[in-house]
């Protein structure tokens, strides 16, 4: 079992990140921490969706360093919001187990004018994994994601892919980004927290993520 933070990153909005960090949170019994959210979606925050589906206790998930209103790239958000991200804020908990962290968007998604996640996750020094869809334009959008993050030193652990099967997208991605495929997290209809722990457990091994 790991001991270590894990970041959880994505190639694009809206993917399955949330829904993969809460699975892999759960299944490590680990905390979780996203400490930026920028905006606030009908069922809550991403912390609040992590909370439910993860089946982690309320005291593992953490607050935001930073809730800003406004539902658009965090840079802007704090700009219309009227708030300075301090990087200082930014710092990653410590705890004696495991923690998930969750970036927001893309890897190159701006934290500020001059700093995006990417250079947040080189500062971390931590372990990534990219989330990344199965549909077309996969292979573009998760090879530009693996340079960006080389190009700043950032440990990959792997790719988590979601969606329905492409066999030959998940391998050329890796074989041609030399990273690890961690496995296949399929959408799930209803999402319900026993669903989500069946369906990661079918599909990853835990030791992966040590």
């Amino acid at each position: 079992m790991t001991t270590r933070p894990i970041i959880v990153t994505g190639t694009d909005t809206e993917i399955g990140k949330t829904v993969f960090a809460a699975a892999l949170a759960g299944a490590l019994g680990a905390h979780y921490w996203k400490p930026v959210q920028a905006g606030v979606e009908d069922d809550g925050t991403d912390a609040m969706r992590v909370a439910r589906l993860s089946g982690l206790p309320r005291g593992h998930v953490l607050d935001e360093a930073y809730r800003l209103a406004t539902p658009c790239s965090p840079h802007l958000a704090a700009e219309i919001d009227g708030v300075t991200i301090d990087a200082a804020r930014l710092a990653l908990p410590a705890f004696d187990g495991p923690l998930v962290v969750e970036g927001a968007g893309g890897v190159l998604v701006p934290i500020s004018r001059r700093e995006t996640y990417a250079d947040q996750f080189a500062r971390w020094g931590a372990p990534v994994v990219l989330v990344a869809r199965t549909v077309l334009g996969t292979i573009n959008h998760t090879l530009l994601s693996i340079e960006a993050l080389r190009a700043r030193g950032v440990p990959i652990l792997g790719v988590a892919f979601v969606g329905e099967p492409v066999e030959d997208s998940e391998a050329t991605i890796c074989a041609m980004g030399g990273v690890k495929r961690l496995g296949r997290l399929p959408r799930l209809d209803p999402l319900e927290p026993a669903a989500l722990r069946a369906a990661f457990a079918a599909n990853f091994r835990l030791e992966d993520f040590a």
